[in-house]
């Protein structure tokens, strides 16, 4: 089966304020079975939006061959992706990328899940998948202010969930680090996905202390390793490099400089 499809849009809606959620469908969605991949779309044929928009998948449906993705209007090309209307077809290439290795914790373990912003989207299969094998799930989600939040709710289905806003509109004030120690959460395994600053002070903070897995948010071109513009290096001053789109997104903690 080829990683290329066109992919028949059931829904398209706003969910918070400039974040949409999009239901795909297609016969793709077979290839699909790893939580924290994402999708290239190929927004239009127009010459200045050529490149592909990279984004993360949110949530498989094998059964009815359906997957979600959320994004957040940034320009011009998710722009014309949230004027996009049900029934319409959308070229996709995917899945890209490795994923969260969902059986990297045991079954007594606690998972904490950590999602900044449009971050939140890719962690959402993961807490899925890892409630159904009884592994307890804490949720910890933080958004600049309260018209930002989504999902609070779907989380809530699979363990507790914990919300933060930097402007303290909503839940509690401060960010996702600042929660997790206010409320002490005990967890084994973190596994985090938003701006690059969130998942620098994680990395830093737990390095040494918790076993963990990042994924990383970066501008693409290919999304399969063959350009080097998503290119990072890899920790302790080492020269060698990895590719977000093709080693990534997700990397141990530890793994690479933030």
């Amino acid at each position: 089966m080829k990683l290329i499809e066109d992919m028949k849009i059931v829904k398209n809606c706003e969910i918070a304020k400039n974040i949409y959620e999009m239901t795909l469908t297609g016969d793709n969605v077979k290839l699909m079975n790893q939580p924290g991949q994402f999708v290239n779309i190929k927004i239009t044929e127009m010459s200045q939006l050529i490149l592909r928009r990279p984004i993360s998948i949110c949530e498989i449906d094998q059964e009815k061959k359906q997957i979600k993705l959320i994004y957040r209007i940034k320009g011009q090309g998710t722009e014309i992706l949230a004027k996009k209307l049900p029934g319409e077809v959308i070229n996709i290439f995917g899945p890209l990328g490795n994923g969260y290795p969902e059986y990297s914790i045991k079954n007594h373990e606690t998972a904490l899940l950590v999602g900044g912003g449009i971050g939140v989207a890719p962690l959402y299969e993961l807490a899925k998948r890892l409630s159904r094998r009884k592994i307890k799930v804490k949720s910890v989600l933080g958004f600049a202010t309260m018209t930002d939040v989504f999902y609070e709710k779907e989380f809530s289905f699979y363990g507790e969930v914990h919300v933060a806003t930097i402007d303290g509109s909503y839940n509690f004030n401060g960010n996702v680090l600042d929660l997790i120690k206010s409320k002490n959460l005990q967890f084994d395994v973190i596994y985090g996905c938003g701006p690059q600053a969130m998942l620098k002070a994680i990395n830093d903070e737990y390095i040494n202390l918790k076993k963990g897995y990042l994924s990383l948010e970066e501008r693409m071109a290919c999304g399969i390793g063959a350009c080097y513009a998503c290119v990072c290096d890899k920790a302790n001053k080492s020269t060698e490099t990895v590719r977000i789109c093709k080693e990534g997104p997700v990397f141990k903690l530890g793994e690479v400089e933030i």
